[in-house]
């Protein structure tokens, strides 16, 4: 069957209260970009992106160029769609809002196949282990101390086994005061991990690297801006492993990184890489390399990438304000999430409740 029509929509999700973290001072909410791709015989695939805040319409217009482009295609021939995708948008893409508009796409595409198959994504995609340990990615750079752990006492009540907290305040030592009370509060061995976001320069990330050090961390997040391959390396040298990746746009720049040992956890967001599609190959480049993958945000589908793949870490459990909006949200048993049977990706959306948030 072939692509009849894709229809994309566009929501303001508000947060309960404002975030905070090294780039963005205050987030009050998120903007979700949904897709609907119908075949020619009426099966409707779901997929979705989403911003910080801002871009969302540049990604709707997209979008409605990638429509042109797919219309008639053969739904099934997913990497034809995706390649003839990127080369129709490639002269102002390679990355950017033309990878968040690919990325629903491609989602959509994805669950178009697992429904016909009558499969769960994660089988679908090769099936490794549906149990995948998951941490809590707090937003919580200036929550005061007293609110920072207040936090953490709700996420270990929720299941959490794992916890990431935000670092990158003006004073490094009011980062390592707030890493060694966190420390202190969750006890020896207890995996614990920072997110810098792209904050710091490199004279900065290698002092924090080296003063948090003692606190056993399981990974330093995004220490620098993705671009600085020889500043991750340097970090890395410390001895905290790097997690890094979020920020990139395609399979292709993580390449240099992973191979300058830059990042020892590769960190792929499918909703800005450009989809499952890309999100595979980057999993497979760090098996290669012998490295475990992690995921940024969007746990709903990247629960089923790191059940389908034997290298995978941690789940990041961020959903930006959606869960609200999920019929069958995911569950935290003991700290981890079991990726749900159900045919395709398995995500229904509460349309009704998501008119009123329409942008």
């Amino acid at each position: 069957m072939t692509i009849d029509r894709i229809q994309a929509d566009h929501y303001r999700i508000p947060l309960p209260r404002p975030l905070s973290d090294s780039t963005h001072r205050e987030i009050p909410g998120f903007e979700l970009i949904t897709v609907r791709v119908t075949t020619t015989d009426g099966v409707v695939g779901l997929g979705y992106t989403y911003t910080v805040g801002r871009g969302g319409r540049a990604i709707l217009a997209l979008i409605e160029e990638l429509g042109e482009v797919l219309s008639g295609a053969d739904e099934g021939r997913i990497e034809d769609c995706w390649q003839r995708m990127w080369w129709a948008l490639h002269w102002v893409g390679r990355g950017g809002a033309v990878a968040f508009a690919m990325a629903a796409v491609d989602v959509a595409l994805w669950d178009i196949l697992g429904r016909r198959a009558g499969l769960p994504l994660w089988r679908l995609l090769g099936g490794s282990n549906p149990k995948v340990p998951v941490y809590a990615g707090g937003i919580d750079l200036y929550f005061t101390l007293d609110e920072l752990l207040e936090q953490t006492r709700g996420n270990l009540d929720r299941g959490f086994r794992a916890i990431k907290m935000k670092v990158g305040r003006d004073s490094l030592d009011e980062d390592v005061a707030r890493v060694a009370a966190m420390r202190k509060f969750l006890g020896d061995g207890f995996p614990l991990m920072v997110d810098a976001n792209m904050g710091w320069s490199r004279h900065r990330a290698v002092a924090a690297a080296r003063a948090l050090a003692p606190y056993d961390l399981g990974w330093l997040e995004e220490p620098l801006e993705p671009e600085d391959v020889e500043g991750h390396a340097l970090v890395a040298a410390e001895g905290i492993p790097v997690a890094a990746g979020e920020n990139f746009h395609n399979p292709a720049e993580f390449k240099p990184l992973i191979e300058a040992g830059g990042v020892q956890f590769p960190e792929p967001d499918l909703a800005c890489c450009g989809g499952i599609t890309p999100w595979m190959k980057i999993a497979r480049l760090a098996e290669a390399h012998h490295l475990p993958v992690t995921s940024h945000g969007v746990h709903d589908l990247h629960v089923h990438l790191l059940a389908a793949v034997p290298n995978a870490s941690y789940l990041e459990w961020h959903g930006f304000g959606l869960d609200a909006f999920i019929e069958h949200p995911l569950t935290i048993v003991d700290g981890k999430v079991t990726a749900p049977d159900r045919p395709g990706h398995g995500v229904a959306l509460d349309w009704k409740g998501l008119d009123r948030l329409r942008a």
